[in-house]
């Protein structure tokens, strides 16, 4: 099985990943949604964790051999960004939501050279909004930001216009497609409920509405 599968597989074993769409969850943007995804819960399983940590470092040096410095996106992905960031032998920094409102007023936390280049590590994509943010805040730092690497992406049409938009590369372990195929394989979801989360997919702001 491929990494995509497999991590979407291990994903719902440890139910990371709900699916629920004839029960939907509503996210705080008011779109109703068939699927939740919490990659923290990734760190609760010592065997996954470590893999996952794995795939992030070697997708990372292998696009991108020359990055000197491995950012997280906080909060969910500065401890897989750490456990990548080791095992690359390379600083890690992250990247806060806003600066500080007390101390130093940073938004990038730990030692952050000007000019580096740096790979950045996300746990998870949706719109795109909030990683872009990192990654406009690195560059306003001086750093020379040379693509992103993370767990899982939604795939939505609007992030990947979002980050063409930006120049900024996007490459993730494993995604959306991956997931309902997976979960259609193993007896996880009906067929109904695979054409619920296809159609979710093509336009999730008005879906269940």
């Amino acid at each position: 099985m491929t990494v995509d599968k497999t991590l979407a597989k291990s994903l719902m074993d440890i139910k990371a990943v709900l699916l629920r769409p004839q029960d939907p969850f509503t996210w705080a943007s008011g779109w109703h949604s068939p699927i939740y995804c919490d990659n923290r819960r990734i760190l609760s399983h010592p065997e996954l964790r470590s893999s996952v940590a794995d795939w992030l470092a070697e997708k990372a040096m292998e696009l991108y051999p020359e990055a000197e410095i491995v950012a997280g996106v906080a909060t969910g992905a500065i401890a897989h960004g750490v456990l990548a960031a080791d095992r690359m032998q390379r600083p890690f920094v992250y990247v806060r939501p806003k600066p500080k409102d007390h101390g130093t007023g940073s938004q990038i936390e730990g030692e952050f050279p000007k000019g580096k280049k740096v790979v950045v590590i996300e746990d998870l994509i949706s719109t795109g909004m909030s990683s872009l943010a990192a990654v406009k805040a690195l560059r306003e730092a001086g750093a020379d930001v040379l693509g992103m690497v993370a767990i899982f992406t939604y795939g939505f049409d609007l992030a990947s216009q979002r980050f063409a938009e930006e120049g900024v590369r996007l490459d993730t372990l494993s995604n959306y497609g991956a997931l309902v195929s997976v979960a259609s394989e193993t007896g996880y979801i009906t067929a109904e409920d695979e054409e619920l989360l296809h159609k979710w997919r093509e336009s999730p702001d008005t879906w269940g509405k």
